[in-house]
């Protein structure tokens, strides 16, 4: 399998769909260096890693500071001697109406969802331009395609994202620096994403809808699995993933 031997650097690591991938890749023989805020988390899931055989290695990492970024990039070279693969999965979902006017939950979404994912291409695309290879894969999500009430600013980011990875694709490809692409766009999946909503009309709607409809975060992890597993000269550039029943 390709996922064999590849280092792998993941933002968001210490829950949700960051663990997840995490896990799963490490069991498939890959290296991963895992990056968040929580400590305390990342040292868990390292062990727990490293308990089942696999290898992984972890940093505190804020997606906003770009040293951090820069660090974490290091750290697999210094650690594996080579990064192969950059899922930049952190991101903040603090839903509301406009009207409520929560333009400091705003900010944190434009600061860790366009800016954190920013800030992760710029950390590594001078190595994989250097090494002439590499994968970039992020975490979008169904507000990146189509446009929910109370999901404005969310949903602006993950526009974001999705333009930035599509020219990301095209200029590697005009560059021909091989370096591969893939953006998911998950819909009601199991994580903390909830927890981030303060405005409870928000909140309980969905809550609601998670309740009915989630299903677990190894579903996205296998997603991102397949998209790393393809031959190097095979791109697969946009997974939508969800309940199959539920009408996103």
């Amino acid at each position: 399998m390709t996922i064999q031997n590849k280092v792998v650097a993941i933002t968001g690591a210490s829950s949700g769909i960051g663990s997840a991938t995490a896990q799963l890749l490490a069991s498939k023989g890959a290296k991963v260096v895992l990056g968040a805020r929580r400590e305390s988390k990342l040292k868990e899931l390292t062990n727990q890693i490293i308990a089942a055989g696999g290898e992984a290695v972890y940093q505190v990492t804020d997606v906003t500071n770009p040293a951090d970024n820069e660090a974490l990039v290091q750290l697999a070279k210094d650690k594996f001697g080579k990064l192969d693969v950059i899922f930049l999965n952190a991101g903040l979902m603090p839903n509301s109406p406009l009207s409520e006017l929560k333009v400091d939950e705003w900010n944190q979404m434009v600061d860790v969802n366009i800016k954190g994912v920013m800030n992760g291409i710029a950390a590594v695309l001078p190595t994989f331009k250097a090494q002439k290879s590499g994968h970039v894969i992020t975490t979008s999500s169904v507000a990146g395609l189509k446009a929910y009430p109370g999901g404005a600013i969310y949903g602006a980011t993950k526009w974001a994202v999705r333009d930035m990875m599509e020219v990301l694709r095209m200029e590697s490809a005009q560059e021909g620096s091989h370096i591969r692409t893939a953006t998911i766009y998950p819909a009601a999946i199991h994580t903390e994403l909830l927890k981030t909503i303060t405005d409870t009309t928000t909140a309980s709607g969905a809550k609601d809808v998670y309740d009915t409809y989630q299903i677990g975060p190894d579903r996205v992890a296998n997603v991102i699995a397949f998209a790393i597993d393809q031959p190097e000269d095979t791109n697969v550039n946009e997974f939508t993933v969800g309940p199959t029943d539920q009408p996103w």
